[in-house]
Formats: structure tokens, C-alpha cells, sequence
């Protein structure tokens, strides 16, 4: 039997200042955007991209993350909580971010980016899209320091228990790990390797969404289930919700990707 390691949240104590994990998994992630980024810019030059402009879009995507993640997670999740103490919304170094909705803030962002530098919004996503998933990774790692966000009862061998009023003792799926492998390392490999050549503008987007959409729906069945969706839910989680438009609209983003580039080369 597995049990939570109970980790201090505060990574570092600096007198009155105290440092979490949660928040330095977030600089891990914008560092990896940061460091893959200027790798991209320095050998695909198809890209056509700078440093300068890579700066900048990280600055947008961080404005775009935090605001997004943290107003997605407040409306998607916990929106009665919230509003029955309001001043509670901007403790994010207590955990509680929105993937769904940091990905709508990013595309916002992205899409200030585009317009301040000219640059076509796909081509923006695409470029960026690569650089995400191992920062997701480093999130879900800040979600299992945290104690949150743990998984449905279970018998696999690999179970643990997350001793936390909430959770009880029971044996539960550590589906934070999962998504740790899942939404970080298996989907960077993949947009990693996709996005390695020239590819029609919109298909690495497309490739994210599918992918994300696709892990985190399956991944959602060993997580603990989102009881105040009650009927409404019918079976699914809030986080399936979310992800079956990405899958959708992913698939035909790819088609429309591919026959957009077909179109071109008979034009």
C-alpha cells in the first residue's frame, strides 16, 4: 500500500515570505515554454521566429494562463464556493487552476500576440502548442505535492492513500501521476516529433487538441467524480465536458488543415 507523502506545500521559508510548490511548478512550466522555444527557433528556422517575439508571446501566454486558469477553475468548478467568499478567488498559491480555462486564456492572448506582430493566429499556436505540454506535466506534479485532485477508489496494485479529511482512507488512483505521463510527457513526444517538419498551418493546434482531448477524457475515469454535476453530468465529469469539443473540434481542424494545403498545391 502506497500512502501520500503529505508534502509541505511551502517549498522555501524566507522569514514572512513563503515559496510554494504549486507556484514554482508554474516558473518550471513557463521555463520549459522559454528554453524548447528558443530550441525550435534555432533549428527550424522555417518557423520564423525570433527570441524577441518568443519573449513576448511567453508574457502574453503568462497573463494568459494565470487570469484564464484561475477564472476557468472559479466558474467550471467551484463557482458557489467562490461566491459565498469572493477574496478566496485570488489565493492561487492554494491551488485550484483550470486547464480548459487556461487554454481559452492562452488562445486570447495568442491571439493579442498575433495582432500586435502581424502574425496569422494558427501560426502562433502552432509554434507554441509544442512548448506546452511539459509544463502541463509540471502542473499536474504541483497538483499531487498539493494533495489535490486525487482519483477514485481503486484496487490496483499501485493504489495509494491520500490521508486528507476528504479523501478518507480509502485506496485511490494516483491520477495525478497519470496525467503527469499522459498530458506531459506522451503528448510532448508527440507534438514534439509531429511538429519536427513542416506542417500545414493549424494541424500541430489540431494535434493538441486531439491528443489533450483524448488523454484527459480517458484519464477523467480514474479521477474523483464531480458530484455537483449530479444528473446533469450524465456519467461524465466536468473535465470530459470540456475535452469533447477540443477532440471534436481537433479532428476537423486537422481535415481542414491537410485539404486547405491540398487545395493550395493543385491551385
Amino acid at each position: 500500500m502506497l500512502i501520500h507523502p503529505q508534502f509541505d506545500p511551502v517549498a522555501i521559508h524566507l522569514g514572512p515570505l513563503q515559496i510554494h510548490w504549486y507556484g514554482l511548478m508554474y516558473l518550471l512550466a513557463f521555463t520549459f515554454v522559454l528554453v524548447l522555444g528558443r530550441y525550435r527557433i534555432r533549428t527550424q528556422p522555417w518557423t520564423g521566429w525570433s527570441k524577441r517575439e518568443l519573449d513576448d508571446a511567453l508574457f502574453y501566454g503568462v497573463l494568459g494562463t494565470i487570469l484564464g486558469g484561475r477564472i476557468g477553475y472559479v466558474l467550471f468548478y467551484k463557482f458557489s464556493d467562490y461566491l459565498h467568499a469572493p477574496l478566496d478567488i485570488f489565493k492561487i498559491w492554494q491551488g485550484g487552476m483550470s486547464f480548459h480555462g487556461g487554454l481559452l486564456g492562452v488562445l486570447i492572448a495568442m491571439a493579442l500576440f498575433a495582432r500586435h506582430t502581424r502574425k496569422r493566429w494558427l501560426a502562433v499556436t502552432d509554434f507554441i502548442a509544442p512548448l506546452v505540454p511539459l509544463g502541463l506535466g509540471a502542473g499536474r506534479i504541483g497538483n499531487f505535492i498539493n494533495g489535490e485532485l486525487w482519483g477514485r477508489v481503486t484496487d490496483v496494485p499501485w493504489a495509494m492513500v491520500f490521508p486528507f479529511a476528504s479523501a478518507g482512507s480509502a485506496l485511490r488512483h494516483p491520477s495525478q501521476l497519470y496525467e503527469v505521463f499522459l498530458e506531459g510527457i506522451l503528448l510532448f513526444a508527440i507534438l514534439w516529433i509531429f511538429s519536427s517538419k513542416p506542417r500545414p498551418i493549424g494541424a500541430v493546434s489540431a494535434m493538441f487538441l486531439i491528443w489533450y482531448g483524448l488523454f484527459r477524457f480517458l484519464v477523467e475515469y480514474t479521477r474523483a467524480p464531480d458530484d455537483f454535476l449530479g444528473l446533469l453530468g450524465l456519467g461524465l465529469s466536468m473535465g470530459q465536458w470540456l475535452s469533447l469539443p477540443m477532440l471534436i473540434i481537433g479532428v476537423f481542424m486537422l481535415r481542414w488543415a491537410y485539404r486547405l494545403r491540398d487545395a493550395g498545391a493543385r491551385a
